[in-house]
């Protein structure tokens, strides 16, 4: 089912629920993830050259300079870089960001549930509405209505080449210290549900939760017991996967584009086959077919 089919099915179900339901509004997928670079030129080859992914729009700061630039997977998602990452150390990690459908009832529903929101919004520089909130572990998670007259609005069925290693962001991760705090507000106030939880070793010890949104297919991972972590490591858990139906077949194309990637194809702990690769700050793309090909380690997934 494609984003605008789940947002019709998910809009009828709030207004058979009755105009003055106080409930949650869809939230049908990842809108974005944004990452500091220190060196956009040598981002540009990576997601752009490589990864084959357009630029349509960038946004400038007030004096000129640029202030974020967009490489559209599809219509409705976008990989976001924001140039100025001043040290090795510092997380490259700006946000995640989920669509909405209804952004204004997202906030109040939110504020209502005691989460801490913005007053009021505001429109976005892109013009789009949204908000964003802090989650447990500091990241931020900001959720958006894509608007009529908005960058990407203005672009739906554009900058979409060929070229694209992908055509979806089938999740995206952030480390996390307290589940139960990040059930709280992804589970429980938030609607996300667990469809499948793996770790490192065979023990039951749990590292990755993956929470699909309410309302679509992609999802979250909880990236869990992660301590002190270098900045490679970071650069490791804070990552985006996108969706390819043949890892061997992108290996390939990778391959002959140029890229140096420094470990081939591999099963993942989940059953599926995957291949990671790094940008030049670390940060971690990872390909991933959507069906496991063995029994995955740990659990089963649901909803699959």
């Amino acid at each position: 089912m494609v984003r605008s089919d789940l947002i019709s099915v998910t809009l009828g179900m709030v207004f058979a629920a009755g105009a003055g339901a106080q409930q949650r509004p869809p939230i049908v997928g990842v809108a974005n993830i944004a990452l500091k670079t220190s060196d956009l030129a040598a981002a540009r080859v990576f997601y752009g050259k490589y990864l084959g992914f357009e630029e349509p729009f960038a946004l400038s700061k007030p004096e000129g300079d640029l202030g974020l630039t967009y490489f559209k997977v599809n219509d409705h998602q976008y990989i976001e870089l924001l140039p100025g990452l001043k040290s090795e150390t510092e997380d490259r990690l700006l946000r995640i960001a989920f669509e909405t459908t209804n952004v204004q009832q997202l906030l109040d529903y939110l504020g209502r549930r005691g989460v801490t929101v913005p007053e009021r919004l505001s429109t976005l520089a892109d013009g789009n509405r949204g908000f964003a909130i802090e989650g447990p572990d500091g990241h931020a998670v900001e959720f958006v209505e894509y608007m009529p007259g908005s960058l990407q609005a203005r672009n739906f069925g554009k900058f979409l080449p060929a070229t694209r290693i992908s055509q979806r962001i089938s999740h995206v991760g952030f480390t996390v210290s307290d589940r139960a705090a990040a059930d709280r507000l992804f589970r429980d106030i938030l609607g996300f549900h667990e469809i499948w939880h793996g770790g490192m070793k065979d023990d039951g010890s749990v590292d990755w939760v993956a929470m699909r949104v309410p309302d679509g297919t992609d999802h979250l991972e909880y990236m869990l017991n992660v301590r002190n972590p270098s900045p490679r490591t970071l650069g490791v858990m804070h990552h985006l996967c996108l969706g390819v139906p043949s890892v061997a077949a992108a290996y390939k194309t990778l391959l002959a584009r140029g890229m140096a990637i420094g470990e081939p194809p591999q099963i993942g702990r989940d059953g599926k086959w995957q291949l990671n690769l790094y940008d030049p700050n670390l940060t971690r793309t990872e390909l991933m077919e959507p069906k496991p090909v063995q029994k995955p380690c740990c659990a089963p997934f649901l909803d699959q």
